[in-house]
């Protein structure tokens, strides 16, 4: 298994391309150790001394760091626990433990984010490995949470001031401002 490696906007993440399939459908994003438990692979990465969060996308990892911690060092563990994981034969993400997302009450507008949000946002930020996720929409302002190598980038905030935000103006004028959700 040959994996990829490809920095990301934020120094404290690297994003792993393993050349298959990581997750069939949605994302999972795992903020610390204790959340890990439904997937043995984010599992394995949190025993990597030094990892401080994994984001799993759709054919990509992406694996955070503590700023003390040196890639030089923390990248060739991160490397071997997923080729370890993908040899193993092990799931990604346990059988029903997936959360499954309330749909259906969205109204107009809502949608229409969500569409901006699937097909012109979503793209470019799981290039650089991570990923955006809608929370709501109320008093004109989008709610908006960043996972991945997006949460914590330094310039997460000017990609979702002046890139995210004045395109969603553009395109539904209800929209007034956009904020970032933990």
């Amino acid at each position: 298994m040959f994996i990829q490696t490809e920095p990301t906007p934020n120094p404290a993440t690297l994003k792993f391309l393993p050349g298959t399939v990581v997750m069939g459908h949605g994302t999972a994003d795992f903020a610390d150790a204790s959340r890990a438990g439904k997937s043995p692979l984010a599992t394995r990465l949190f025993a990597v001394d030094g990892v401080t969060s994994v984001f799993l996308g759709t054919d990509f990892i992406t694996v955070a760091k503590l700023d003390a911690a040196d890639w030089q060092a923390v990248k060739p563990q991160v490397l071997a626990a997923i080729m370890e994981h993908f040899s193993s034969g092990q799931p990604v993400i346990d059988e029903g433990s997936e959360d499954v997302a309330a749909t259906g009450d969205d109204d107009g507008i809502v949608m229409q984010i969500k569409e901006l949000l699937d097909t012109r946002v979503r793209p470019a930020v799981a290039q650089d490995g991570g990923d955006i996720i809608f929370r709501a929409f109320e008093d004109g302002i989008v709610y908006l949470h960043l996972q991945g190598a997006c949460s914590g980038c330094p310039s997460s905030s000017a990609t979702l001031k002046h890139g995210i935000e004045n395109m969603l103006k553009y395109y539904v004028p209800e929209v007034m401002a956009v904020q970032a959700v933990d």
